[in-house]
């Protein structure tokens, strides 16, 4: 019987580094001066970021800051889902930041619609929050990461425990 390949298509959010993130903004936000006497703030609340500031254009500014302090730690701007800007007690305004962590139900679902429309011998099939990708011939299976690295999706897409059975 011949070998089985395959590898799973996943996104994964590294907290450790988005703490890291939050924090290098805050000491930067709290040294600039432009922030001067500001209550500008970036909080990891359970699993979303929550950005407060003043006004609009403060909550823009450390919202690049912070996305510039992200992409250095390696973390994909893709991963993150800008909620509306809302307004906070005490005159400021805050917005709400999901990170994504598993890929969701909708996006998996398009994600195996483009492997099978691209008529490759493997097989894609959605187990929780990965998409597993699993076909007899090595070099398919490159091509279907090529072919998928080269579409967007519009999430942070990772390929990884890739294995021979």
């Amino acid at each position: 019987m011949a070998k089985e390949n395959s590898f799973d298509i996943v996104s994964k959010t590294d907290y450790a580094e988005v703490t890291n993130a939050i924090n290098q903004t805050t000491k930067e936000v709290s040294q600039r001066f432009d922030f001067k006497g500001s209550k500008a703030t970036a909080e990891l609340q359970g699993k979303d970021l929550v950005l407060s500031a003043e006004d609009e254009t403060k909550l823009r500014n450390m919202n690049d800051i912070l996305q510039s302090k992200l992409v250095k730690r390696g973390v994909s701007l893709k991963a993150l889902d800008y909620q509306k800007i809302e307004p906070a007690a005490g005159g400021t305004v805050r917005q709400t930041v999901k990170i994504q962590q598993g890929i969701p139900t909708d996006k998996a679902k398009e994600v195996v619609k483009f492997i099978k429309d691209g008529k490759y011998k493997v097989q894609a099939s959605i187990q929780g929050e990965t998409v597993r990708v699993s076909g007899k011939d090595r070099d398919t299976l490159q091509e279907v990461i090529g072919a998928l690295k080269a579409k967007d999706f519009g999430i942070d897409m990772t390929f990884d425990n890739y294995r021979t059975n």
